[in-house]
């Protein structure tokens, strides 16, 4: 029988004793900091009719919230890596998860909407570089065989705030207005910021780490185009997921309820999909990535054509949804290429993710605006799926032609 491994607790007596934790612990710990930015990135796309009526701003401009959202995102991830490559990994979660209370904070209380922009924008500073960090804390408790699975863990957290937080703070907006959501976020990012002070243990500072030496790795070809890869081939479930609620009400005319209830849908199909992606890489990695890629494709494809059926979009909006276990196999294959700069290299796949965060609903929303119709998300998602897909053969190509040339040198 295999004993599971344990993590020394931070907290020592005066003895010197220390306390051991239970891996699954940390990973619960580390999983509800990503339910609370899950909760934060999803629900935002799911309140932003409401925040167009509040606002007084048109769909699509409201959209730039989630715009603002990413870039925050992409400059704050290897921006926060590289500023905090010496300091402690318990040091930086802390850090991040008390930006992030302020971010929310902030949100919530936004005068107009260009300060809810800047708010939205000091909120995803702290994303990437939180989940960066958190994934290699995860993946250092584990053997390297199921590293792809111990990533999963965190991310999940982040999956099942589809399920449970997203509709919650929809159906708080519904109720009290969107503002109390973004209170609720808050709350959330407090309680893990408490919780990995008070129990997560302590690591000591790096004072060897190197930002050049960080910069210099990410040279390797491999770690841009596995990039390129979740920047295009992710964009198309955020193409869809951020016009979701939208559509529910402007062309299927469902009832209030059933917006909640489909992003729930959604927030099971990225559940069973990141589970299920992850056990898959963790035996063949580069074949689950094109095949995830496939799928999602075929998924958006067929989801103009069902728009106008509460009961036909659900299987659709499951398997688009399905399509987000891509994150997690993504984040594992950038800790295999990226060997000696792991932090950036991590903390650059949720840039990547949430530039897709960003140009898939910037050209969702050009594709309304020319007057294509709410249902033409599904065909430019669709187009974004298979330009990530592009992207594989790419990755898969160059790796193959390097595994000749060193086998012939």
């Amino acid at each position: 029988m295999t004993e599971t491994p344990t993590v020394q607790h931070a907290g020592t007596s005066e003895s010197g004793r220390a306390s051991s934790i239970h891996p699954a612990w940390i990973f619960f710990i580390l999983a509800m900091g990503g339910f609370a930015i899950g909760t934060a990135e999803f629900a935002a796309m799911s309140l932003v009719p409401m925040i167009s009526r509040d606002m007084h701003v048109t769909v699509p401009q409201a959209g730039h919230a989630i715009i603002a959202y990413a870039v925050g995102v992409c400059v704050g991830a290897p921006l926060i890596a590289l500023i905090g490559a010496k300091a402690s990994r318990k040091l930086m979660l802390i850090g991040m998860t008390a930006l992030y209370v302020l971010g929310s904070a902030l949100t919530a209380v936004a005068p107009s909407f260009s300060w809810l922009l800047l708010f939205r924008f000091i909120s995803g500073l702290p994303h990437g570089a939180y989940f960066g960090t958190a994934g290699i804390v995860a993946a250092s408790l584990v053997p390297e065989s199921q590293r792809t699975q111990a990533v999963a863990r965190v991310v999940l957290g982040l999956t099942i705030a589809t399920i449970a937080g997203v509709p919650l703070a929809n159906g708080l907006g519904l109720l009290l207005g969107w503002r109390w959501a973004f209170v609720l976020i808050a709350g959330l990012a407090f309680a893990t910021m408490m919780l990995v002070v008070v129990f997560v243990p302590a690591d000591p500072a790096r004072p060897d780490a190197n930002a050049l030496t960080e910069l210099r790795a990410m040279r390797n070809r491999q770690v841009w185009l596995t990039l390129g890869i979740g920047v295009i081939g992710f964009g198309g479930i955020f193409c869809v997921y951020t016009y979701l609620a939208s559509i529910l009400q402007e062309v299927t005319h469902a009832q209030p309820v059933m917006v909640p209830v489909m992003l729930a849908v959604f927030g099971v199909g990225m559940t069973v999909g990141t589970m299920a992606c992850a056990w898959a890489a963790d035996r063949k990695m580069m074949p689950t990535i094109g095949g995830t890629l496939l799928v999602n494709a075929a998924a958006l494809a067929g989801f103009p054509g069902s728009i106008h059926s509460v009961w036909g979009m659900m299987p659709i909006v499951f398997m688009i949804g399905c399509g987000g276990g891509l994150g997690t196999v993504i984040q594992s294959r950038l800790l295999s290429v990226a060997v000696n700069a792991q932090a950036l290299a991590a903390a650059m796949n949720q840039s990547a993710f949430n530039l897709a965060n960003a140009i898939g609903p910037w050209l969702g929303g050009l594709a309304i605006s020319a007057g294509w119709g709410w249902g033409s998300v599904g065909w430019v998602g669709c187009a974004l799926a298979m330009g990530g897909f592009t992207m594989w053969m790419l990755s898969l190509s160059d790796e193959r032609a390097t595994a000749r040339r060193r086998a012939g040198g």
